[in-house]
C-alpha cells in the first residue's frame, strides 16, 4: 500500500524540467527506515532562522527533549542526495515556486526558506504577506518561494487566511479558478490538501455561489467531495501547467497522532509528552484514510501531464514524537481545565521545525533534480 500511488505520473519519458540527472532505478525514496544521526542532524537550528512561526518553535516555547531533532529518512534500496541551498537556488533564478494548500503546506514552504535562507546575505532576502500570499524573495537571483492559503484548493467558506476557524466546513463546486487565477505564471507548485476535509463521512458542497440569498447545499461522501476536487484540480493543471517548462507536485497526507491507544498506548492520551516512535513498520493510525489514497490514485492515474507525488503519509506515521504538542504559541489563552490537562490541547497534526518537514523538503528536492 506504501506504493499505491506509483511513484506518479513520471511515466511522461521526455526529460522533467529542472531535472539534473536521474535516481537509481530500483530507489524508492518513500520505502525506508529512521536512523539516529548527531552528525548531519538537524539540518539547521530553530533560533537561526528568522521565519519561523510561532506556532512551529518547540524549543522557544518549553519543549524540553530534543531527540525528534536527530532521525534521517534512510530508503532502503538508496541514498537521497544531500541537500544543497546553492543548486536549488540557482535552479529557481528568474523563476516562482509555489506552495498552495493548508497550514501544513505551510510548514513545509517555511522549513524550505528556513533551509535555504542561510546563504543569502541578510539585505538580499525579505518576506512579506499579502492577502492569501506569504511571499519569501531572494533578490539577487530575481526569484520567490510562496505560499497561498487555500486548504481545500478549491474556494471555502475558510479561505481567510487570518479567520479560518468557522464551525461549519463548506467547499463551492467547480471552483478552482476562484484561486488558481492567482497561481498562473509559476514555474514549480507543490500542493497539499487533506486534513481540512476530515469532519466526519460527509462533507457540504456548495452549489452556485457564496453570494446566493438562497444556498443549495448538498451532503456528500467525504470521498466525492474530494474526487470533486481532484478532477478540478487536474483540470487547472492540464490548462496552465506545460510539462516542458513546469513541475507539478502534491504532498500526500500528513498523518495526525490524537489517540495514543491506536499504537497501544494510554487510552486516554495523544501525542503529548510522546517522544519515542512508533516500533510497528505497518502502524497505520485512523486518521489517515486509506480511501482518499484510493481516490488520489485513481484520478492521479488519469492526468497526461506528469504530477510528482510525495508520498510522505507511510513515512511519518512513526513519528508521534515530532509534533508540537503543547510547544507552541495557541489562539488563546488557556482555560483553567487545558491547564490541568495538557492532553486535551495538545496539537497533534503540525510538526516541530526544523523535524520532519525538513526530510520533506530532501525528498522534494531529490524528486525535483533526480526523478
Amino acid at each position: 500500500f506504501v506504493n499505491f500511488v506509483g511513484v506518479v505520473l513520471e511515466k511522461n519519458k521526455d526529460k522533467l524540467p529542472f531535472a539534473i540527472g536521474e535516481a537509481e532505478k530500483e530507489c524508492d525514496l518513500f520505502s525506508g527506515k529512521w536512523v539516529w544521526d548527531e552528525s548531519s542532524r538537524p539540518l539547521y537550528e530553530e533560533s537561526e532562522c528568522p521565519y519561523l512561526l510561532p506556532q512551529q518553535t518547540c524549543q522557544e516555547h518549553g519543549r524540553p527533549d530534543m531527540d525528534y531533532l536527530y532521525w534521517r529518512w534512510q530508503p532502503h534500496n538508496c541514498l537521497i542526495p544531500r541537500f544543497n541551498a546553492s543548486l536549488m537556488l540557482e535552479t529557481i533564478r528568474g523563476k516562482r515556486m509555489m506552495f498552495v494548500g493548508d497550514s501544513l503546506n505551510r510548514g513545509q514552504f517555511t522549513s524550505l526558506i528556513c533551509l535555504i535562507h542561510k546563504v543569502i546575505p541578510d539585505n538580499a532576502k525579505s518576506l512579506h504577506k499579502v492577502d492569501s500570499f506569504t511571499i519569501f524573495t531572494a533578490k539577487d537571483y530575481n526569484a520567490t518561494i510562496e505560499f497561498y492559503w487555500a486548504p481545500f484548493l478549491l474556494e471555502s467558506n475558510a479561505d481567510s487566511p487570518g479567520k479560518h476557524r468557522v464551525p461549519d466546513r463548506i467547499v463551492r463546486k467547480d471552483s478552482i479558478d476562484t484561486h488558481g487565477q492567482h497561481w498562473k505564471g509559476v514555474d514549480i507548485m507543490v500542493f497539499n490538501t487533506y486534513i481540512w476535509w476530515m469532519t466526519g463521512r460527509t462533507f457540504k458542497i456548495l452549489n452556485g455561489t457564496f453570494d446566493d440569498n438562497i444556498e443549495d447545499i448538498a451532503d456528500v461522501p467525504t470521498e466525492d467531495a474530494y474526487r470533486m476536487a481532484m478532477q478540478n484540480l487536474l483540470r487547472w493543471i492540464k490548462g496552465n501547467m506545460d510539462p516542458k517548462r513546469n513541475r507539478v507536485f502534491f504532498t500526500s497526507m500528513s498523518p495526525s497522532h490524537a489517540w495514543s491507544k491506536e499504537w497501544g498506548g494510554d487510552p486516554n492520551g495523544s501525542c503529548y509528552n510522546e517522544t519515542k516512535m512508533i516500533d510497528d513498520p505497518n502502524y497505520w493510525g485512523s486518521d489517515s484514510r486509506k480511501s482518499i489514497m484510493q481516490v488520489i490514485g485513481e484520478e492521479f492515474g488519469k492526468s497526461k501531464v506528469p504530477i510528482t507525488f510525495l508520498n510522505i503519509t507511510q513515512m511519518s506515521m512513526p513519528r508521534k514524537d515530532a509534533h508540537t504538542s503543547i510547544y507552541k504559541e495557541r489562539w488563546g489563552p488557556l482555560s483553567p481545565e487545558e491547564r490541568a490537562n495538557p492532553v486535551s490541547y495538545a496539537d497533534c497534526i503540525h510538526w516541530c521545525v526544523p523535524g520532519i518537514q525538513d526530510v520533506w523538503n530532501e525528498l522534494l528536492f531529490a524528486k525535483l533534480f533526480y526523478p
